[in-house]
Order: C-alpha cells, then structure tokens, then sequence
C-alpha cells in the first residue's frame, strides 16, 4: 500500500492507504475520528460532513490518496478539553442536537459558511445545510444554533 501524507486537523498523518479508501474510513477506522457518521455512504445525506480547504464535503465520497496537500478540518478539531467551539455551544442551547446522529455534519457545515460569512440570513443557512438530512428536528432549531452561533462569533453576547 501507498504511504501518503494527510494534514488532518492541522496535524500531519502519514498513512498507508488502499487506492480507493475514502477519507471516512480512515477517519474512523485508522486514526479513531469518529465525529464523522456513516450515512448513506453516497454522499447524500451528509452525517460524515469534513471541510476540505474551506469547503464542507462528504468523506464518505472522498478518496483518501486524492486529498494530499489538502487542509482537512473534522468535528474533533473545532473544541479544546477545556471549551467547546460556539457553534457547538449553540446547538446545545438551542436544542438542535437531539438524536445527535447528524448533528457533527451539521455543524462542520455551519463552520464552513460562517467561516466565509459571519452574518448569514436564513436562505443562505438553508442553502449551506441542503446536503445535511436530519430526521429529527425539522431544522428550525439548527437554524437557530447557526445564528446565535453568527451573532456571538461576531461579537455579540460574549
């Protein structure tokens, strides 16, 4: 097997891959990054949603050996031990985490468009979150998280 080098949550991995292995699987399976969710595994449903160089993407269609020299950013980058990032926080206070199941593609998604728009309005979330499917909650609450989570982010309410 190939080694290749992939920058994973600003950290250097050097692993070997198969030449069709997604970068899910190596999450999960290799470095035990198991914020990332198996869905659908067709990159419809989004529950394994990474950001690839400032882009929210499915890494249950990516294949690994393609993403070298790419920044990598997953769900267990964005919080500290001792702090959670604030678009977590507002998922929790507003509610919109209730299996959970979704809820790590959601917010990598809501990352990456407040990280290019700090003040969304509701269309441009809406647009943002389109390849996440949640069952639960209808996403009037995750809408609500990505907001408050705009607001602070900008400087409000901290």
């Amino acid at each position: 097997m190939p080694q290749i080098v992939l920058n994973i949550n600003s950290e250097d991995y050097i692993l070997e891959v198969e030449g069709n292995e997604t970068l899910l699987t190596v999450l999960r399976e290799r470095l035990d990054l198991t914020g990332a969710k198996p869905g659908c595994l067709t990159g419809d449903c989004g529950a394994c949603k990474v950001i690839i160089d400032g882009k929210a993407e499915n890494s249950c269609v990516k294949i690994a050996k393609n993403l070298v020299g790419k920044k990598i950013e997953t769900i267990e980058g964005l919080s500290t031990p001792e702090r959670l990032h604030p678009i977590q926080e507002a998922f929790i206070e507003t509610g919109a985490v209730q299996c959970g199941y979704c809820t790590p593609g959601m917010i990598m998604s809501a990352k990456a468009l407040l990280d290019v728009d700090p003040n969304p309005n509701d269309e441009e979330i809406l647009a943002a979150i389109d390849g996440n499917i949640c069952r639960c909650t209808g996403y009037v609450k995750i809408v609500d998280a990505i907001k408050l989570a705009a607001h602070r982010m900008s400087g409000g309410d901290q």
